[in-house]
Parts: C-alpha cells; structure tokens; sequence
C-alpha cells in the first residue's frame, strides 16, 4: 500500500453527523471517539453527532472534532490493512496527519487540537482580521496587491491552494484594499471567506508561540511514513522536524498546491481524503491528473474505497 496516500481535512469542513456511520459500524472508530472525549473533556460523539451546529462550529471545539473523526476514518483504514506511504494535511489537518502517522498518539492531538484552535481565536480580536480567496490571477500579481495594500495593515498570500485559487489573509482594511486591487488586476473573482481567524499570516505569531511551548512539553515521535509539510511543500519526518513545522504554518503561507506536488512525485497512485468532507478532493483534482482520489467519511465511501482498492469483498461491520 505505498503507493497511497491519506490527506486530512481543515476547519470548513465540519458538519453535524459527521464520523457518526462509522462509529456505529466499527469499534476501532468509537475507541478513537473515547479517547478524543477524555482528552477533551467534551462527549466528541455528542458533538460530532448532535452538534449544535453552533457548538460545532466555535473554533475551540471544531479542529478537535474534525480531527477525531479524520482519525477515526485512518483507524478503520488501517484496521482493513489500508496504510498509506505518505500523509499530508491542509492546516489544521497537518496535525491529524502526524498523529495518522505516529508522531502523536490520539489524546496528545486531540489535546493540541483544542489548544490550537483557542490560540488561534485568542491571537485576534473579532472582526479585526479577514481572509479572502482569490481566483484567476497570478501569484505575483497577488503578492503585489498585497505589498501596495500592507501600509493599511498586515495582509500576505496565506494558501497557495491550487492553481487559480490563493487565499489571501490580515488585518481586515489591508484585506479589503487588496481584494481591490486584486480585481483591479484582472482577478476574475474574490471571495470574502466567513471564518473568524486570519490563518497562515503574521497575525498568528501570539498563537504560533503558545503551541510552541505545549509542543515543546510533550514528546513527538519520529514519523513512520513522510509527510508534505504545509510550510514547505517538501517531506518531512523527523520528531524535531515534525515539532517546527507545525509551529511555522501558523505564520507561514500554506503551500498546498505543492504538497500535493511532492506526494504525486513520489509514486503515488491513491489519494484518500481520510475525514468530513470532499474540499481537498476538489483542490487534488485541479491541481493534477495524475492519481485517483476517493474520500472516507462514513461507511459507504469506506466500502466504495475498499472496493476500488481491491480488497476482495464488503467488509461486514462490527456490531
């Protein structure tokens, strides 16, 4: 199975029900479930499953959620000898796919999860950051929007997420007289985007020092498998290698376009987006034609997974 490769979702991506199927099928599923709840101090399943939606969506609560669930879907993987070869995630996935990969157990993630996302919303004020999409125009032309806007505030490219598609990320006035001038340069659409933090930007700093030291506090084990780091685009698996990169894309621009690059590069013929929904299939398909991409997030994406990949029949459910 080396020539899969398991991708994991970001904050977006979260709906009410998710990773429910599964843990009603599959008791590799609820013992992640378990773990996340006792980490957490939160019924994840009761999130999850019920949410509200309100609930769900507070930052706090949804990077853990979203994670648990993306590593309940690699712990039925595995458990049908599905291993990938390579991991990589987008944001906050990044950190699901080090665990996925054996750098973390599930109660440290789940654990850093929840921090990460109350960092992130603690780094800055509501309303006074924004993020935007930019489709159709050069990354250059970007980074000079961004340049001639920057006197309003920090603004920068925050994710290169495919080709036509950079997300840019500040303080809300500099966000907006780039998005300006981003139309005015030929952007065939820019999209205000309704999160409540400005990721990947110069911002996050206060957010990027508070993990640092909770990384610093636990142990990271070395990664079985390599993962396409956000901030680089490039392979990493070392602990202390894993432990930086997860700090620096708080700050950095995410270069997903590139990861995506490195796994195809690497022989891979697979690509499962292990979690709640099908973003990052979308972005996979507009950045190459080079693989298969199928999703996992409940049990008849599973089954059409296993399907695919082979496996020689339906795997009944345990019950």
């Amino acid at each position: 199975m080396g020539d899969i490769a398991f991708i994991f979702p970001g904050q977006g991506s979260q709906y009410v029900g998710m990773g429910k199927s599964l843990y009603e099928s599959f008791d590799e599923a609820r013992a992640v479930f378990a773990k996340a709840s006792e980490a957490a101090g939160v019924d994840m399943a009761r999130l999850c499953f019920e949410g509200p939606e309100s609930e769900l969506n507070l930052t706090e609560n949804t990077q853990p959620a979203i994670l648990t669930t993306s590593l309940a879907v690699v712990s039925v993987l595995k458990a049908m000898h599905v291993n990938p070869g390579t991991v990589a995630g987008h944001s906050l996935g990044e950190l699901t796919a080090v665990a996925a990969a054996g750098g973390l157990t599930v109660p440290q993630a789940v654990s850093l999860a929840k921090r990460r996302g109350r960092y992130m919303q603690e780094a800055v004020a509501e309303g006074r950051g924004l993020m935007a999409a930019v489709l159709g125009l050069e990354p250059e032309k970007i980074m000079q929007a961004c340049a001639e806007a920057s006197g309003l505030g920090v603004v920068a490219p925050a994710n290169y997420n495919s080709p036509g598609q950079v997300v840019i990320a500040g303080e809300r006035p500099a966000v907006e007289k780039a998005s300006e001038l981003c139309q005015a340069m030929g952007a065939k659409k820019v999209i205000p985007l309704a999160v409540s933090v400005p990721s990947h930007c110069a911002l996050m700093q206060p957010a990027a020092d508070r993990l640092k030291a909770d990384l610093d506090s636990i142990e990271i084990k070395d990664l079985d498998v390599p993962l396409a780091a956000n901030a680089e685009g490039t392979f990493i698996n070392k602990a202390a290698d894993v432990k930086a990169a997860l700090v620096r894309q708080l700050t950095s621009p995410l270069l997903w376009e590139a990861c995506v690059n490195s796994i195809v590069n690497e022989g891979t013929r697979v690509v499962v987006e292990a979690g709640p929904g099908k973003v990052l299939s979308g972005l996979v398909k507009r950045i190459t034609k080079g693989v298969e991409i199928r999703n996992v997030e409940d049990e008849t994406s599973l089954n059409n997974t296993l399907d695919y990949l082979s496996m020689g029949c339906k795997f009944s459910p345990k019950k």
